[in-house]
């Protein structure tokens, strides 16, 4: 048996076509999914990130002051993957999470 176990509302299922399964960022406090980096940028801004507009020019950056974290984000949201999300999660714990987002069948 292969694929990933789902817990929903207190029911857990097996997911098996890994390809039902897609990730989704969302801000916490807000219950908001980020569906645009116009959205994304307006939640970061709000904690503080500020653009950074140094490096490289196919990538979206941002910056907080004061911390040497930087996030790099692919230039087209199509291509914003959940290494991505994850990358932002780590940089504001309790601010966002990663969920699964099972596809109708």
């Amino acid at each position: 048996m292969s694929g990933v176990w789902v817990f929903k509302n207190g029911v857990v299922r097996l997911v098996e076509n890994l390809g039902d399964c897609r990730k989704t960022l969302v801000h916490i406090p807000s219950e908001e999914v980020i569906t645009s980096y116009g959205v994304l940028e307006r939640k970061l801004l709000s904690l503080g990130w500020e653009r950074y507009y140094q490096g490289d020019p196919e990538l979206l950056q941002f910056h907080k002051r004061s911390t040497i974290h930087l996030i790099s984000l692919p230039k087209d949201f199509n291509k914003f993957k959940s290494m991505h999300m994850y990358d932002i999660v780590v940089k504001n714990r309790k601010e966002f999470e990663v969920r699964d987002v099972l596809q109708s069948q």
